[in-house]
């Protein structure tokens, strides 16, 4: 694809070299609350306007050729939320479910669910089983959902399950390095992601991917999620192509 200029004719806009994108990038999907609020909206649709948001960046990350995306959408902590607005987030995941079953052999999206999925309505556990079983087929981009995730949850749950490992015989407590433990987390088999962004104006990682995100590059911005734009990514992946990665070595 080359390369894409924002600014059309004004060579000193930012640009994207999509011959030499991130592997990985991981979205923070924060803000629809606030973008319902200032339009005098309930927020359930704010919700339902991040859902759309979330189809048409997801579909053009396919397109550009990124290999991974992985989006936060509902953490440990949103249990805590009314009843009204989670079964409204319930309710959209629902929908957008069936309607990527259906799409699938059209769209051909890999989907994999990082969380704790057995909060879940047995209705919604077993639309995520089906997805993740019908998109094993697929090559290409893979679009990672944390649902029910939480960074710390992650970790924990993993070292119970290299400890009884352990216990089992099937494991050695000395021969655990970061990537073995690595493999006991739900992202186990999924590079870390090159770049974290975060809508919304919100200067914190949320418990968002603890382990994964060591040497992550992030990229804030004010706009909210719902306003999140396919122009606004081409600024988070031109940010991201200007630094220099270093992994804790020298220049």
């Amino acid at each position: 694809m080359g390369y894409f200029d924002q600014g059309g004719s004004n060579a000193s806009a930012p640009q994207v070299d999509f011959s030499r994108l991130p592997r990985h990038v991981a979205i923070i999907m924060d803000g629809n609350g606030r973008w319902a609020k200032k339009r005098g909206l309930p927020r359930t649709a704010g919700h339902a306007a991040g859902a759309e948001t979330f189809r048409t960046i997801a579909t053009y990350c396919k397109e550009i050729g990124l290999e991974y995306l992985t989006v936060y959408a509902f953490s440990t902590e949103n249990w805590k939320r009314s009843a009204e607005e989670v079964g409204a987030i319930m309710g959209l995941l629902k929908k957008y479910l069936l309607e990527a079953i259906a799409k699938m052999e059209r769209d051909r999206v890999k989907m994999r669910f990082f969380g704790d999925l057995t909060p879940l309505s047995p209705e919604l556990q077993k639309l995520c089983r089906q997805t993740e079983e019908i998109s094993q087929r697929y090559e290409g981009c893979q679009v990672n959902i944390c649902l029910n995730y939480g960074g710390r949850d992650e970790i924990v749950r993993a070292a119970r399950a290299f400890a009884l490992d352990c216990l089992a015989g099937r494991a050695e407590p000395e021969k655990l390095d970061p990537e073995r433990f690595g493999a006991y987390l739900y992202s186990g088999g999924v590079p870390d992601p090159d770049l974290i962004i975060r809508p919304s104006g919100e200067l914190r990682v949320s418990n968002f991917l603890l382990w994964q995100s060591a040497y992550s590059e992030y990229y804030f911005t004010d706009v909210l999620w719902p306003d999140f734009s396919k122009e606004e990514l081409h600024r988070a992946l031109a940010a991201y192509q200007r630094r220099s990665r270093r992994f804790g070595g020298v220049n």
